[in-house]
């Protein structure tokens, strides 16, 4: 066992947690009653010290006429001291005082409406759960959603109670020149012994997730953006000394994305100054807190030297993201947690269609629904399946999941197509009027559509409420002498956890109809399929068409019941972009499905023809849109694979991925070294979409000539590897060059180590390179990259680019017969589980996909489950991902 597995028992969490000797309560979405009261305005004085910063609250307070009569006040709390409570002026006796179990608050007899003072002490230097109040890198930040708030004071923590925000901070001028928070400033001064003071003033009532503080030596990117309405904001982006040259892309993304928002939806910008900072510990990607945002360095610092072409349009993803969030997630709010798709998936569909506006529509769609189908498909089949609006939860922040965010933005995005452009605009408006300031539900946003285009959605409320990934089944029929085509389209959803029977839903299908000879016949739109079958009829077709079904990806669903004649003709003749993918995938699929059988017979394989066919075909128009190409080239990935077969073969499915990789590079080397001389980089790094497909495709010739030619590929990439002017041709050659054994391999890694030892950024993709190597010793490997000096277990993307990409992203390692990579894998989640929490419940996942293995590497996934949960102290959130993934 590696270093830190010997030390778990010692790691100690800043939460003491009591041996877990009953399951935690469940929280149930049909128990939700409004707030017994209500904060109008909320004063915070945070004096900041390392170990003892102490938090002094004003609170004041009324009852909520929603919630009826009442005189007890429960106030959130955790990890708090409690110094001093007053009511009215006047402090607050013991036998006034309950403490909860919790870690919370009650006070009994307190009057309609009133002020609470209080004052607590915690210590940010011991909170490694990266939640609440904590220092990073010496400086001190926050993160509250979704519970974080009551880590850092008594408050009724929870997005329903709304309130506006004065905040003071004060701290020493040396350590803590910079003090943030939400809203404007509001003054400054100095203090006694070196500290000094600044005043923050958020006019806009918000809940207490969204409340911020960062401070530190800190240094901004500053610019500045001028409204539609002619106000000018002040604009900053904040890092630690010496990054701040890696802003300027983040920057031109947020000012983009204000101006689109501003194009698209009519929503400006509401206050004075739009701060983002940036720290390298933080669970999250980023946080969309009231004018200050606060990021993982991950979605801000790029250079070209140092960052690749993804995540240059990661960041311009994510400031979007956080952005957008102003006003659909911060001026409009969530009722209660269960609602939290109302906020991530509109606003993930709202950066989906800011990133399709920026650069390539088709391609940035495909990206989009690959990344779906590898994330949620499986979730939606697997033990922790839940709908978009889940019923019920034990830790929330388990919640933050591909259904919520990605499907979630499937639905928006449904019925924009359902109800047009123009009427969800106006749907848009509507909402933002109807409810800006409001923590509201799902069924207000779609009643705002609903009345917008006078168009009943009530059946749509179906998808929201049911998990499971639909099946759309197409059967055909066609009458020669009729000149009649019947499209017949049928509808079912498997059972998941505590839904074993499921409703129709509503699917758009977008189709067209192609003849014997590709073109498109007239007559193409839009279907809606409403019942569990359905027959379309369509008269005076001359000849049997081909159907073109879900174009644009119109609905989250599974399509079956296309030959591989048809799925071929498709992804040769299809005009729309997503339809000639998606069949060229789909039909490579079934062709790894029927090779995975071949290779389990033990019998010779052979590459098809058809495969090939479709491999010429890509090859022979890449040059005409090289990113196309480059999304289309690529074999579906091993999980994708898996997820379609009742019993997962890992074994199996990587020796046929790589043997078609193999051969697609054996047959076609000249072509792809062609495309590899001819997309070489000249002249200075871009990343306009032009520049990063031409980037792409070339490298995704490289790996299939590696594929092809061991030695030719090392060459090429130890070419590259020394040539490369960007991070993105650099580590696509360092990607080939891990999966060798030669000491090519190792004088690689060694010179990007020595390049890229202080930039922790870069230095995760040396990890997770490695993680994610075809090699049959990787697991050893990852296990002494475990116990090396610079992986740290508690600082998140470090965990994620190490054991997250290695469980994740090399299934038929994790997945090796010997059960290794489980135990390795639950030993890393038992030494988090005493660090950070979060971190543990999310990076279990893999080992809860138990039931889709054979029975003996399910048994064994199974123990390790078990010996998880057997863990005297653990955590809600992990025993909530354990017990659900154990069928407990």
């Amino acid at each position: 066992m590696v270093l830190f597995f010997k030390k778990e028992q010692n790691l100690e969490s800043s939460t003491k947690r009591a041996l877990m000797t009953t399951p935690p309560p469940t929280i149930r979405r049909e128990d939700y009653r409004p707030p017994a009261f209500l904060v109008d305005s909320v004063e915070l004085h945070l004096s900041l010290h390392p170990a003892a910063t102490r938090v002094r609250a004003r609170l004041a307070l009324r009852r909520n006429p929603a919630a009826g009569p009442g005189d007890t006040l429960e106030l959130d709390g955790e990890e708090l001291r409690l110094i001093s409570a007053a009511l009215d002026g006047v402090a607050l006796p013991p036998e006034r005082l309950a403490h909860r179990g919790d870690g919370g608050l009650r006070i009994h007899g307190v009057p309609a409406a009133f002020t609470l003072e209080t004052e607590v002490e915690i210590d940010p230097d011991a909170n490694s759960e990266l939640s609440g109040l904590y220092r990073s890198g010496g400086n001190y930040v926050t993160q509250c959603e979704a519970e974080g708030f009551r880590r850092i004071t008594y408050f009724p923590d929870r997005p329903d109670v709304m309130a506006r925000y004065t905040t003071t901070i004060e701290a020493g001028r040396e350590d803590c020149p910079v003090l943030l928070s939400n809203g404007n400033p509001d003054g400054a001064g100095e203090l006694p012994e070196g500290r000094h003071w600044v005043r923050w003033v958020d006019p806009h009532p918000k809940p207490s997730y969204l409340f911020a503080v960062m401070a530190g030596d800190l240094v901004a990117l500053r610019d500045r953006f001028t409204t539609a309405s002619g106000r000018e904001v002040a604009l900053a982006i904040w890092v630690r000394r010496g990054d701040e040259d890696a802003c300027g892309h983040a920057m031109d993304s947020l000012k983009r994305a204000m101006r689109w928002d501003e194009e698209t939806y009519g929503l400006e910008y509401d206050l004075d100054v739009f701060n983002i900072a940036a720290v390298s510990d933080f669970n999250m990607g980023a946080m969309e807190n009231k004018g200050l945002n606060i990021f993982n360095t991950k979605y801000i610092l790029a250079r070209p030297e140092t960052a690749t072409d993804a995540d240059y349009e990661g960041i311009e993803t994510v400031v979007a993201h956080e952005y957008f969030h102003n006003w659909t997630g911060n001026r409009v709010t969530c009722r209660d947690w269960f609602q939290l798709s109302l906020k991530e998936g509109l606003t993930v569909f709202r950066d989906q269609h800011f990133s399709e506006d920026m650069g390539s529509a088709a391609v940035k769609r495909l990206a989009n629904v690959r990344r779906l189908r590898a994330a949620q498909f499986p979730e939606d089949a697997g033990p922790m399946a839940h709908p978009v609006r889940p019923d019920s939860y034990v830790e929330i922040n388990n919640f933050y999941t591909p259904t919520v965010y990605q499907k979630g933005a499937e639905l928006v995005r449904m019925m924009r197509r359902l109800i047009g452009a123009e009427a969800f605009r106006r749907g848009m408006d509507l909402y933002i009027a109807r409810h800006d300031n409001q923590a509201v539900t799902i069924e207000d946003f779609v009643a705002a559509m609903q009345d917008a285009a006078g168009r009943d959605l009530s059946r749509f409320a179906r998808w929201y409420a049911q998990a499971g990934t639909p099946e759309l089944r197409v059967e055909e029929a066609y009458d020669p002498a009729a000149r009649r085509y019947t499209l017949t389209l049928s509808q079912a959803i498997p059972p998941t956890p505590g839904q074993p029977e499921k409703l129709p839903v509503p699917i758009p299908v977008a189709f067209g109809l192609l003849a014997p000879d590709g073109a498109e016949l007239p007559g193409a739109g839009l279907l809606l399929l409403e019942e569990a079958r359905q027959d379309i009829v369509f008269e005076n077709v001359p000849a049997k068409p081909t159907p073109s079904l879900l174009r644009g990806y119109s609905a989250p669903v599974r399509l079956t019941g296309l030959s591989l004649e048809q799925l071929g003709f498709l992804a040769a003749h299809d005009t729309d972009p997503f339809v000639r993918w998606d069949s060229a995938q789909q039909y490579r699929v079934a062709e790894m499905l029927r090779l995975v059988g071949e290779f389990r017979a033990r019998r010779p394989l052979a590459l098809p023809e058809g495969v090939a066919a479709i491999a010429a075909a890509q090859l022979g128009h890449a040059l005409e849109d090289p990113a196309f190409a480059a999304e289309s080239l690529p074999l579906p990935s091993e999980d994708f694979v898996a997820d379609q077969m009742a019993t997962a073969d890992p074994e199996a499915i990587h020796a046929v991925r790589r043997f078609l990789r193999q051969a697609l590079g054996a047959r076609f080397a000249a072509r792809f070294a062609g495309l590899h001389d001819a997309l070489a980089e000249a002249g200075p790094y871009r990343i306009d979409g032009a520049a990063i497909g031409r980037r792409a495709l070339r490298n995704a010739a490289l790996h299939y000539l590696a594929a092809g030619d061991a030695a030719e590929g090392e060459r090429r990439a130890r070419a590259q590897f020394d040539a490369a002017g960007n991070m993105t041709d650099q580590l696509a050659a360092l990607r080939v060059l891990a999966h060798g054994s030669g000491p090519a391999r190792q004088e690689a890694l060694a010179r990007f180590h020595a390049r890229w030892k202080a930039e922790p950024l870069v230095l995760d993709k040396w990890f997770a390179i490695q993680a994610m190597a075809e090699r049959d010793t990787v697991l050893a490997e990852v296990q002494a990259l475990a116990d090396h000096p610079d992986f740290d277990l508690r600082n998140p993307n470090r965990v994620r680019a190490l054991v997250g990409a290695f469980a994740m992203g090399n299934p038929s390692a994790f997945h090796h017969a010997s059960g290794e990579g489980y135990r390795f894998l639950a030993s890393v989640v038992l030494a988090l589980d005493a660090v950070n929490t979060q971190m543990a419940a999310r990076i279990v996942s893999p080992l809860t996909d138990w039931k889709r293995q054979d029975a003996a590497r399910g048994a064994m996934m199974r123990a390790e489950l078990e010996r998880i949960l057997a863990r005297p102290g653990l955590s809600k959130g992990t025993y909530e991902k354990v017990s659900k993934g154990l069928g407990h």
